[in-house]
């Protein structure tokens, strides 16, 4: 089978397409055809060895994608062969077949397409996990989300609107920002040709944020906390930018607000009911129209690097998505 390998940590342009054999079925876990795979920033990561995961070399990236269960193994209840399944591999779904524990799987809905599939769970779960269960955000409340055309910006635009708050999404070009704007944000901010801070002073007033979302990181991130409002959630959820911000503490204090970690990936393991709560909200939102994956870019596998370059690029809007099946 068809794999894309990471054999040494020098990133992307170090990853190699490769004939291997495929995996083997193990008690408890599933072997999938893989049809489809969704790129995400700690694809990037872990290529570099910089992600919380450290699989051993060589590995195929991938942390999600869905397909069609090709085998069964022992122990395995709920699935048969032919069944259309997500899959949340961590790492893997770069290739023609992967093994996944059953525990990492979910059945695809009949109304959902692969591409679709793929590019839904790990965006939509990280920015449902960051708005409901560490923000517990109300209705009326205001979003600022940072990066927000990226994958888990525009997943949480859309959340955010379908939750009931007032949106404010902030990009760094004005093409960014009518993805934004057509996925429901209220009002746009561009970081590149406006200042930060005076604009978002504007549209919160007095009051301040309610709830930061930063997939971003670098040197914007202390400048939002600077804008939050009192009882305001600050959520860390990764540094897209490359820099990791080192926020002055005086500033909480300050602000009489809170810095939050989000890690939906430990999440999920910790909380396994929750996590399956909250993807069934996330079907239930999708089959009504409530929110839609942007799939901007679609690439067959052995054009990877081009999807890569997509992300590493900050060109994409919504998901990039490798076609595989």
């Amino acid at each position: 089978m068809k794999a894309v390998l990471c054999e040494e940590l020098t990133g992307p342009k170090g990853l190699v397409l490769k004939d291997i054999d495929a995996p083997t079925v193990k008690a408890g876990h599933l072997l999938v055809d893989v049809k489809a795979a969704s790129l995400n920033f700690p694809d990037v990561l872990i290529s570099y060895g910089k992600y919380q995961m450290k699989p051993d070399l060589p590995f195929s990236p991938g942390g999600e994608g869905a397909g069609v269960v090709a085998e069964v193994g022992d122990g395995v209840k709920g699935y048969k062969v032919g069944d259309r399944v997500i899959v949340m591999a961590g790492h893997g779904a770069f290739a023609e077949k992967v093994v996944v524990p059953v525990m990492a799987c979910m059945p695809v809905p009949d109304s959902m397409d692969f591409k679709t599939a793929a590019a839904l769970t790990l965006t939509y779960g990280t920015s449902l996990h960051a708005l409901r269960q560490r923000a517990d955000i109300q209705a009326g409340e205001t979003l600022v989300v940072m990066g927000a055309a990226g994958g888990v910006g525009l997943a949480t635009v859309q959340l955010g609107k379908a939750m009931g708050a007032r949106v404010i999404a902030c990009a760094s070009t004005d093409e960014k920002l009518a993805v934004c704007k057509a996925a429901g944000a209220d009002e746009l901010v561009n970081y590149t040709t406006e200042d930060l801070k005076t604009r978002l002073k504007e549209l919160t007033g007095k009051k301040g944020i309610d709830v930061a979302y930063d997939p971003v990181g670098g040197d914007f991130s202390e400048t939002v906390i600077r804008c939050m409002g009192a009882g305001g959630r600050f959520l860390v959820i990764g540094f897209a930018a490359g820099d990791i911000p080192k926020i002055p503490l005086n500033l909480t204090l300050l602000k009489q607000c809170q810095i939050v970690g989000v890690f939906w990936g430990a999440w999920t393991m910790m909380d396994p009911a929750g996590h399956m709560a909250n993807m069934k909200d996330l079907f239930a939102m999708c089959a009504d129209g409530r929110i839609k994956p942007l799939v901007d870019d679609v690439f067959a596998l052995d054009d990877y690097q081009a999807a890569y370059a997509c992300l590493t690029e900050r060109r994409v809007k919504g998901k990039v998505v490798l076609e595989i099946g």
